[in-house]
């Protein structure tokens, strides 16, 4: 996984260029273009605070406008595969806008310095600027503000946390008349 950050190779950057249009188009945010090995990876997104994600009929249409377009262009040296998707639930973050994004969401963060001795902090992402992410992090003594720049992040994405159980036995069968 690549560090958090805001550069991005010229490649990517002209993929970006021709697909956000086409993004747009559908109502849908550019979430991330990534290149890895020979798949070529452009994640979609519903706009922020959307009730809704996006469906698949959304991400085939997608993919076959923009498989079109890169195809005319042809931006990407060699063969790739072109994989249209969803960022998920749990989605990584690899940019600030990506933070900026998800502020109030519980985050994982992985450093990326392996000597320190808080390497991974979980909790919520409470603000974002261009160069740090602030998170709030519950400990024995309360909760704590810890800012992280991003070039000291490894690794980070959003944690999704699951409602409790249902009880045992609390079914939605209804009880049968006698």
């Amino acid at each position: 996984m690549a560090r958090v950050t805001a550069i991005e190779s010229p490649v990517l950057a002209r993929v970006r260029e021709l697909v956000q249009p086409i993004a747009s188009d559908l109502g849908l945010d550019l979430w991330d273009v990534e290149q890895r090995g020979g798949i070529l990876r452009i994640s979609l997104d519903t706009p922020a605070g959307s009730e809704r994600g996006v469906t698949l009929d959304e991400l085939t249409l997608a993919s076959r406008l923009m498989g079109r377009e890169l195809d005319h262009h042809d931006p990407v040296p060699g063969s790739y595969t072109l994989e249209v998707t969803s960022p998920g639930v749990e989605r990584t973050l690899r940019t600030p806008a990506h933070f900026q994004r998800e502020i109030g969401k519980v985050v994982a963060i992985r450093l990326a310095d392996v000597g320190h001795d808080e390497r991974r902090i979980t909790g919520t992402l409470i603000a974002a600027d261009d160069t740090t992410a602030t998170v709030a992090v519950d400990g024995p003594e309360g909760t704590v503000e810890r800012a992280v720049a991003y070039d000291q992040i490894d690794r980070a994405k959003t944690v999704f946390e699951w409602g409790p159980a249902p009880k045992p036995g609390s079914g939605s069968r209804k009880k049968e008349k006698s």
